[in-house]
């Protein structure tokens, strides 16, 4: 390939590759960017049939239990009074893998969860981790080719994996987190999962609030470390998933404890760290954890395929009194997860079983298409209509937010103590010696195996500005590993 600037499918020189364009700084993300669209659609439709991303999954049926009154921050219905049920889906992943690949390796678990509403499907869909590596969806297809078969060789390359990580150093906390000791759960059952992203609550007052979905395992945190895994993953490389199906086939189902951390919305604008910034956590001394809920898993499909294959989250699927934020890979979210499912499954996805409303009925005006099954037989399908069609209710799912300031590809909003390094840092600080010492071998281990000295180096001085004391042992390690 010839050298010269960066260009659109048709051609057209890219400005800007690393920023969303949004309707102000810090605002949500525009329909007219059209090579974060362009960028996303591609790359959904890379692989056929399975998942691009999360391939290698295991799934349950479960019950999600209403522990305590959030009414106060949400209108949800199946949020609207304690001791109320809701049935669920959970689907667990890696990330990285193919559909074949074994499920104990380093790399974070995907944590979708549908809800089963009666006011329509909820789905949330997050990981094992609080943190991501990056925050614009603009540089997810570029991330995760780091993380997959190189076009060239066909193999995960450590030089692609860390020329990213240290040209991106806001991946820093989650490659922290990624190579601690939770980096490689010894089952799905004994990890936590989180929403992630930050979202918002609204009331029946019209009351806004940011939230953050903490699932805490009452199994306990179970982890394996990188010598247990390659002899697991050698031995039994469907161990998760055989886990997770044996548990609940004797009566041992797991379960989560659910919590929620909530900020009004009018302290988004001063908090310390952008809140909508997806490497970053909400520290619980300012804002604690508010037990609400419990999951629990009960039921194994019957189906594999049927049901965990052609199972499909998408977190655009809201439900009155939840919606989104203006964090940048959220809103690329929306757009990326329903186009992967309309391309991988078909335009009828959301018609399957495992996948339609169970406890209420979808309404819409559209037709035919792949797998379409016939379902509204001589309805009128178009709005409005004087033959008794569905119709709009007038009231929105969320709370409108206010934005300001010219249209651009906009850098995400730097809050009074935001970098790529604090909270990373901070993490690397809380850990004891033992943890700190598997810490730094993981990584060594791992960056040991880039073939240049300067995507080395510069993977490591990420590290050392996160902490001085990391940053030297690592240092140190690498060159023993790399003689």
């Amino acid at each position: 390939m010839t050298q010269g600037p960066l260009t659109t499918e048709a051609g057209a020189p890219v400005a800007d590759n690393q920023n969303s364009e949004t309707a102000g700084v810090g605002g949500p993300v525009l329909v007219q960017d059209q090579l974060l669209l362009e960028k996303l659609a591609h790359f959904n439709r890379e692989r056929i049939p399975e998942r691009v991303v999360h391939a290698r999954g295991a799934g349950a049926y479960g019950t999600f239990t209403v522990t305590a009154d959030v009414t106060r921050y949400t209108r949800a219905a199946f949020l609207s009074e304690v001791g109320k049920q809701t049935e669920t889906f959970l689907r667990f992943s890696t990330v990285a893998g193919n559909l074949g690949a074994a499920d104990a390796v380093r790399d974070p678990r995907g944590f979708a969860l549908k809800f089963y509403t009666e006011e329509g499907n909820y789905d949330l869909v997050g990981n094992n981790t609080p943190v991501f590596f990056i925050r614009d969806a603009i540089k997810f297809p570029d991330f995760i080719h780091t993380q997959k078969r190189d076009p060239y060789t066909g193999s995960q390359e450590a030089d692609n994996v860390f020329d990213f990580w240290g040209l991106s150093p806001e991946s820093t906390h989650q490659v922290t987190w990624l190579f601690g000791d939770r980096g490689i759960p010894a089952s799905y059952r004994h990890m936590d999962g989180f929403g992630s992203h930050t979202y918002q609550w609204n009331n029946e007052a019209g009351e806004a609030f940011w939230v953050k979905y903490h699932f805490k395992t009452d199994q306990g945190i179970k982890n394996l470390t990188a010598e247990e895994a390659e002899i697991l993953a050698g031995k039994d490389p469907d161990s998760h998933q055989r886990d997770l199906r044996e548990a609940i086939e004797r009566g041992d189902f797991p379960s989560w404890t659910v919590y929620v951390q909530v900020m009004p919305a009018a302290e988004a604008a001063t908090y310390r760290f952008n809140p909508f910034d997806l490497t970053k956590v909400w520290p619980h001394a300012d804002y604690p954890l508010i037990e609400f809920g419990k999951l629990e898993l009960n039921r194994n499909p019957e189906n594999i395929f049927a049901e965990v294959e052609q199972s499909i989250f998408s977190p655009a699927h809201f439900v009155p009194g939840i919606g989104p934020s203006p964090d940048k890979m959220l809103q690329g979210r929306l757009f990326a997860y329903g186009d992967a499912h309309r391309y991988r499954v078909g335009i009828n996805a959301d018609h399957l079983p495992v996948n339609r409303p169970h406890a209420t009925e979808a309404r819409t005006h559209s037709r035919d298409g792949y797998l379409y099954d016939g379902r509204h037989k001589g309805a009128k399908n178009y709005e409005p209509n004087s033959f008794g069609g569905p119709f709009q209710t007038d009231r929105a799912l969320w709370q409108p937010v206010t934005v300001t300031g010219v249209t651009g590809e906009t850098v995400t909003p730097v809050h009074a103590e935001d970098n790529d390094f604090v909270q990373a840092g901070n993490l690397y600080r809380l850990m004891s010696e033992d943890e700190k010492e598997r810490l730094v071998k993981n990584l060594a281990n791992a960056i040991s195996g880039v073939t240049r000295d300067d995507i080395a180096d510069r993977a490591i001085n990420n590290f050392r500005q996160a902490d001085g004391d990391f940053g030297k042992r690592l240092e140190a390690a690498v060159q023993a590993l790399r003689g």
